[in-house]
């Protein structure tokens, strides 16, 4: 009879610790849920596409395969490419990779 208590006690802290653990994995879902949902209404639902033509460059623009600083001058606005840059010496001598400084004029 003495191990009857000894049972009944080892199969209510079984219970109650089974209980815990599934609350604790109830409560991690849960708060990942929650972060998932906070981060992604912070995002825009849309993106305007006037937006993205007002601003063709970035400030900082990395030199593409085939282009020169006519088309990136055309394409960025910026028409003073080699003054803002005097790390470019020859504006016939741009290749692929070359970082520059971008200014619109707009």
């Amino acid at each position: 009879m003495a191990s009857e208590p000894s049972r009944k006690s080892l199969l209510s802290s079984k219970a109650i610790a089974d209980a815990a653990s599934w609350y604790c994995a109830f409560l991690l879902v849960a708060l990942l849920l929650q972060t998932m949902f906070r981060y992604s209404s912070m995002l825009p639902s849309h993106v305007d596409n006037n937006q993205l033509i007002s601003q063709p460059c970035e400030e900082i623009y990395v030199v593409g395969e085939g282009e020169t600083l006519h088309t990136i001058s055309d394409k960025c606005g910026d028409p003073f490419i080699v003054e803002n840059n005097p790390h470019i010496h020859d504006p016939d001598d741009v290749f692929p990779g070359l970082v520059i400084h971008i200014m619109p004029t707009s």
